[in-house]
């Protein structure tokens, strides 16, 4: 996995420079969100590395049809590197530069049961003010949690979680 994350990086850097540039960060997410989904698909992988697809057939099976002229060359770009199977890394790595530009953090509440609205709230306010930024908060159910919720926002991870707390519990008791 990371060197196909060093070999998108370069990729996602340059459509993130094109759309900072157009003040089109929104239609650029979109656009490489659709591709990646396309790219990841196993009969598309199969296609894109048949080497007796034209560029531009594999260009037009990728592209949305909302996407831009710049767009377009950039996947054509990706075709003459053979790098659209990197799709989905480029747009993940788009969108970490992104949320960086945007001074945003993107944080994930994993619980074990459903979160009400004003659950989510204090967590996203307790959040804005330990990052000093907005928050985006996405959220999902593992039930295996028993209790509590795991908050993943990037390099931080906060398990307050029931299973957490046990598997640290069971670790200090065995030591």
């Amino acid at each position: 996995m990371s060197q196909a994350l060093t070999l998108a990086r370069p990729y996602a850097r340059a459509a993130f420079a094109i759309a900072r540039d157009e003040g089109k960060f929104a239609p650029w997410s979109d656009a490489l969100a659709f591709s990646a989904r396309v790219a990841a698909d196993p009969r598309v992988s199969a296609l894109l590395s048949n080497p007796e697809l034209a560029r531009g057939d594999a260009v037009a099976l990728l592209a949305p049809e909302a996407a831009d002229e710049n767009y377009g060359r950039f996947l054509s770009l990706l075709a003459q590197s053979r790098r659209l199977q990197q799709l989905p890394e480029i747009a993940g790595l788009f969108e970490q530069l992104r949320a960086e530009a945007e001074h945003v953090v993107k944080a994930t509440v994993t619980s074990a049961t459903q979160m009400s609205a004003d659950e989510l709230e204090k967590i996203k306010a307790a959040l804005c003010k330990r990052f000093g930024r907005e928050v985006e908060v996405s959220t999902a159910v593992d039930a295996s949690l028993i209790g509590g919720a795991v908050i993943d926002a990037g390099d931080v991870v906060i398990d307050g979680s029931l299973k957490g707390k046990l598997s640290r519990l069971q670790s200090a008791l065995a030591h």
